[in-house]
């Protein structure tokens, strides 16, 4: 017996689709987005990474399968919400957002960065430093959460953040995981120092 059929009879079919599988973990890559220091944003040497169509579940459903995966992977400190509608970054911590519903045009990077399109089944995986924005959005649902359940703040690129927000990204540590695919695959593998 395969394990679709298997699952089919233990009524888990719904459960298979959500998930993951070990295999297409090792293959799935990120798309990956630099940004520069605009002066405002610092932004980060490390990319921004987007893994598009991760996960199956929506609604519900699908917000505490990212709540799992992310705990599981060691990014706590979660929640459920959307994105602020004005340029940000966090100093402190790196970010994971995970869509479980709607569709969001995000500026990311600050003023010079750039525009890009999430839906739900995508997962942001953002540095300290970088700058994000919702531009417009249908039903947005996201989850987010942080390396070791790090404490996040809140900076807007105004006059005065700086140079203190820079010195506070540069004792952010890597993350030992990442939040979809676990220890050994996705930024484990792409941001090295």
């Amino acid at each position: 017996m395969n394990r679709q059929t298997f699952l089919s009879v233990l009524g888990l079919a719904s459960l298979r689709s959500s998930l993951t599988q070990p295999d297409d973990q090792k293959a799935m890559q990120p798309e990956t987005f630099v940004f520069a220091d605009d002066g405002k944003i610092p932004n980060s040497k490390f990319p921004l990474l987007v893994y598009r169509k991760a996960f199956t579940e929506r609604g519900n459903a699908g917000a505490e399968w990212l709540e799992k995966r992310f705990a599981g992977n060691n990014w706590t400190n979660s929640w459920r919400n959307g994105v602020y509608s004005f340029h940000h970054f966090h100093s402190t911590t790196h970010e994971v957002l995970g869509v479980y519903s709607g569709s969001a045009l995000l500026h990311l990077g600050g003023e010079q960065g750039q525009k890009v399109q999430v839906q739900a089944g995508d997962i942001l995986v953002i540095p300290a430093g970088v700058g994000h924005k919702n531009l417009e959005s249908t039903q947005l649902g996201i989850v987010g959460a942080y390396p070791d359940g790090r404490s996040w703040d809140l900076n807007k690129g105004l006059p005065g953040e700086r140079p203190q927000v820079d010195k506070a990204i540069a004792t952010v540590p890597l993350p030992k995981t990442d939040p979809l695919l676990g220890k050994e695959a996705g930024l484990t593998k792409i941001w090295t120092v």
